[in-house]
């Protein structure tokens, strides 16, 4: 079957949008992107008709996995540079919630990206995760949570009672 560009071209805004999420910096998010397009246009021979988008995505979670496993990267802090004294509260609260992103771990933060930021059904996340729709129920759920109370400055403050 023939490479149908235009309609990967389609969503490429998308997965630079995930990219970037993921990856938490332009550079590495770009990469990403760049990585899991070649990819893709290399192995267009394997994908069955059917949900494009779902294949894209899952093409990015391996190519991510596989950069995690071999680099260990955290993502970075771009919006420090921004947060501080006399900034906006958007920025602050941007700023909270892309640590508290980076703070999941990696397959929790991929669930909630792809959810909440791309707008996925959860049975779509499973077909490009390859995993059980429970799964993916199960890591939104604990993800979520753990951005909740890291949102809610929970966990961040000391232990009162721990101090003799």
């Amino acid at each position: 079957m023939p490479v149908d560009s235009d309609a990967i071209v389609a969503y490429i805004p998308n997965l630079r949008r995930y990219a970037r999420a993921l990856a938490g910096e332009r550079h590495a998010a770009d990469d990403l992107v760049q990585d899991t397009l070649e990819r893709a246009m290399r192995k267009f021979h394997l994908w069955r008709p059917g949900d494009l988008r779902a294949w894209l995505f899952s093409i990015m979670h391996n190519v991510f996995i596989n950069q995690l496993r071999s680099k260990r990267n955290q993502p970075t802090d771009e919006l420090g540079e921004y947060a501080g004294a006399g900034t906006p509260e958007w920025v602050t609260d941007a700023h909270d919630l892309e640590r508290g992103l980076a703070g999941l771990p990696p397959e929790q933060r991929e669930v909630v990206l792809m959810v909440s930021l791309e707008d996925m059904s959860y049975e779509e996340v499973s077909r490009a995760l390859g995993i059980p729709i429970g799964t993916v129920m199960s890591r939104l759920s604990r993800g979520r949570e753990k951005l909740r109370r890291h949102m809610d400055g929970e966990g961040t403050r000391p232990n009162l009672k721990a101090v003799p």
